[in-house]
């Protein structure tokens, strides 16, 4: 790959701001379209703390969600979502049968670290 190439490559990733953040609260999200949760998200005190609606109840339960560690887009325009203005996108992958596989660090890191 060209020298050129591989920096277009490295800077779109670059545009796409993924950070670490705790989830603080957890609410049932009956108005969404999907089985969602409301979540509450603290990205630390640089970005403060966000909403997000995510599709995560298949393999998650709101208790065991609290003090949780995520990353999550935060650089996203909002969206609202049944009347929720949702500001970050929580990163999950699909298991076997499609449902979200949160992604988390494997070790606690401080809330609001850049992954890179």
């Amino acid at each position: 790959m060209p020298d050129s190439d591989r920096d277009a490559v490295a800077d779109a990733f670059a545009a796409v701001d993924i950070r670490a953040g705790t989830i603080v609260t957890a609410d049932a999200f009956p108005a969404a379209r999907k089985p969602a949760y409301k979540l509450t998200i603290d990205f630390g005190p640089d970005i403060g703390i966000k909403t997000s609606s995510a599709q995560i109840t298949e393999l998650y339960q709101i208790g065991d969600l609290v003090g949780m560690q995520i990353a999550g887009v935060v650089n996203l325009p909002p969206r609202r979502i049944a009347g929720l203005l949702s500001e970050v996108l929580v990163l999950g992958f699909p298991d076997a049968q499609g449902r979200v596989v949160l992604v988390r660090p494997a070790q606690t890191v401080r809330n609001g670290a850049r992954l890179y």
